[in-house]
């Protein structure tokens, strides 16, 4: 059985959101629900996220709560399909043949653009 040591070592994501209406930060760790804490220094901050995540640990196990180890790059295949209009097919379909690659290789440079100068989350509206 994995006990808490062992969830311990695993690399978990960690956020950190400044507080613009109390101040001081909120950290937590997404893959863990409820797992968060909050601080006005970010060093004190990422200790007590710490402490957070070995008592949610402690938590889960007692009450026999599954633990989602964190995800890797392996977990992704790199391929999904993904269903367009027509007319953006059309066009992207053109755009490739004139810069003289294949369609796949222009739709990922496009990702890969967008994905690299965004440090936020993209919105559609």
């Amino acid at each position: 059985m994995k006990d808490i040591d062992y969830y311990m070592r695993l690399n978990y994501k960690f956020e950190v959101v400044k507080d613009e209406a109390e101040g001081g930060y909120v950290l937590s760790i997404p893959e863990l629900k409820g797992c968060m804490t909050c601080s006005d220094d970010l060093s004190i901050g990422l200790q007590m996220l710490e402490d957070a995540k070995k008592q949610w640990f402690i938590a889960a196990i007692e009450s026999g709560y599954e633990i989602l180890e964190p995800g890797t790059v392996n977990d992704y295949s790199g391929q999904f399909k993904l269903r367009i209009p027509k007319s953006l097919h059309k066009e992207l379909a053109e755009r490739s043949k004139q810069e003289g690659i294949s369609m796949n290789q222009y739709c990922l440079y496009i990702l890969s653009k967008n994905s690299a100068s965004t440090t936020e989350p993209m919105s559609f509206s």
